[in-house]
């Protein structure tokens, strides 16, 4: 069931997130800071998210189950700026040296002296989101064919956040998993924007064209610019890899077709900019607030 009310950009520029009460309670001990078992891994069914932003994000969000929370004592200011109602949900932090985070952390995690321990997200089904936004007549969700890497799906959660989309969907094979490297990437947004993972791309895609949802696809090569489309209503946005773009059925299955018209400096843009462009341009015809 989806919790949280989406807000229509004409009534602010930003949508609230939307996700599950229901939280996993079967885990097991964490593992201790600095332990030979934590590093690249945390205790089963958990995950280590680190960044200031992302941590900051997770304090925040009350859909979150906390574990854990390691703060060096440079960065411990940043939890005082948290909602009093959340503290009381909270993990005592336990401040340590750089140190250890390094050690508990994946190699090479830029954790900025920050991180915890968490539960992952409640699961969000595409009938949630349909049901969830049946009457925002200007819903948007972006839909990612065969996105691989996740710095990738962290910025487009990111641009989703700043332009006010409603939820993301990529496929769940092949897809890299929830971890600390995309929530770093996303600087927050996974706590706002649904990542749905979804068995069957074109499945979900129908399943929104039958909710309303027009599937705009890009694609470098479409007789349509993204300018001239005129795009409005209930949009689903459906970005392809870098390089591949979108697969044959993918494409098939697409309302309409549009291209970002660029130089001839580059071949093409990736996918996290891709994203970004076109949801500026699709808030920018529907919010007049947004420049």
């Amino acid at each position: 069931m989806i919790m949280a009310t989406m807000v229509k950009r004409k009534q602010s520029s930003k949508r609230q997130y939307a996700g599950h009460s229901k939280i996993p309670n079967d885990v097991s001990k964490p593992d201790q800071p600095g332990a030979k078992s934590s590093r690249r891994q945390s205790s089963i069914g958990r995950e280590w998210i680190y960044g200031t932003h992302a941590v900051q994000g997770i304090l925040a969000n009350p859909l979150r189950r906390c574990h854990r929370i390691f703060v060096t004592g440079q960065t411990s200011k940043v939890l005082t700026h948290l909602p009093a109602s959340r503290s009381w949900h909270l993990p005592e932090p336990e401040i340590c040296q750089r140190a250890v985070l390094d050690a508990s952390l994946p190699s090479g995690a830029i954790h900025q002296g920050i991180a915890v321990e968490v539960d992952p997200l409640p699961s969000v089904e595409i009938s949630d989101i349909c049901d969830a936004l049946s009457a925002d007549q200007s819903a948007v969700v972006v839909i990612l064919d065969q996105a691989t890497d996740p710095r990738n799906i962290g910025a487009v959660l990111r641009s989703a956040a700043a332009f006010g989309a409603n939820a993301c969907i990529m496929q769940n094979r092949h897809a890299p998993d929830v971890t600390g490297v995309l929530a770093k990437a996303a600087s927050g947004a996974l706590e706002k924007v649904p990542l749905i993972q979804v068995t069957n791309i074109v499945r979900s895609m129908k399943e929104l064209q039958a909710s309303g949802f027009w599937c705009v696809g890009l694609d470098g090569n479409a007789d349509r610019d993204l300018a001239s489309a005129n795009l409005s209503g209930r949009i689903a946005l459906v970005v392809g890899a870098e390089g591949r773009g979108l697969r044959r059925l993918t494409r098939e299955h697409c309302d309409i077709m549009v291209r970002i018209p660029i130089s001839s400096a580059v071949e093409n843009l990736n996918l996290s900019t891709a994203a970004a462009v076109a949801l500026y341009e699709i808030a920018r015809r529907a919010d007049a607030e947004i420049p």
